[in-house]
């Protein structure tokens, strides 16, 4: 088990971010920021190292390119005990953790007064680069997408300086569920515009993602299994928001039953 001696901090959702960044250098990690993220952390009086002081190269192209570098990239996927050699052969010293969250594209295109130009520079390249490498080097380098998870992880770091095989795994898959929904998001965008920039009807392709609600008691026979899945933001006023007060677990029959009378009152 990896023990955690050094994190790469880049957020654009900084909630929480100095209070959990303070509790990291107190453990004794180093932390590796970039731009804003390492503005903040140093004026809230916390040890940072700039990544471009690390990978000497400068960030670049109003901030396009920061992270992009095999010194940052080596540093995530590099294999304990099977990279060792090339990676200090090039100066790559190894990153244990890794919190990033991204340009909030859905957000930003979601606007009514969104240009174009505004969506596309809401793209995140790097910050996406970084979780995808570290989530696959899972086994080694946990990676934190998600606010929530903060005291999780400083909880594990606590009791013996690193992250459980379990936790690590799980936040992996936090991390290409949200990557998946990132990229749907943008294509969904992108698409959704003729050759002029237009917003059309009907997009050649269009991409959701479908969070599990609850396991369901049986499927549409006893014998059968199934599930509930919902879409990661469900309208109000729906089966999908709703919330079950009493009685025993729902099955597939009850779901359906359910969401047939309520479009029929909706019909009224």
């Amino acid at each position: 088990m990896t023990v955690v001696k050094r994190a790469l901090v880049s957020v654009s959702d900084k909630s929480g971010i100095v209070d959990f960044c303070k509790s990291l250098s107190e453990l004794g990690i180093a932390i590796l920021s970039t731009g804003g993220t390492a503005k903040l952390l140093t004026k809230n009086n916390i040890n940072v190292t700039q990544v471009s002081d690390y990978t000497d190269f400068p960030e670049m192209m109003d901030g396009r390119v920061k992270t992009l570098h095999p010194k940052i990239h080596g540093a995530l996927l590099g294999r304990r005990g099977i990279d060792d050699e090339v990676m200090n052969e090039y100066g790559i010293d190894a990153i244990d953790l890794v919190v990033v969250n991204l340009y909030p594209f859905e957000d930003t295109v979601s606007k009514p007064c969104c240009t174009f130009e505004a969506a596309i520079e809401n793209i995140d390249i790097g910050g996406p680069a970084m979780l995808r490498s570290a989530a696959k080097n899972h086994t080694s380098v946990t990676v934190i997408v998600n606010i929530e998870d903060y005291d999780t992880v400083l909880k594990e770091l606590r009791e013996d300086g690193n992250v459980s095989d379990e936790t690590r795994f799980y936040l992996a898959q936090k991390v290409f569920a949200h990557t998946a929904n990132y990229d749907a998001n943008v294509s969904n965008y992108l698409g959704g515009l003729n050759e002029t920039k237009e917003h059309i009807n009907y997009p050649s392709t269009y991409t959701n993602q479908f969070i599990k609600k609850q396991d369901l008691r049986y499927g549409e026979n006893p014998h059968q299994t199934a599930a509930f899945y919902s879409e990661s933001q469900p309208m109000n006023g729906t089966l999908a928001s709703a919330k079950q007060i009493q009685g025993k677990e729902l099955s597939y029959n009850n779901i359906a039953d359910t969401d047939a009378a309520f479009e029929c009152v909706l019909s009224f």
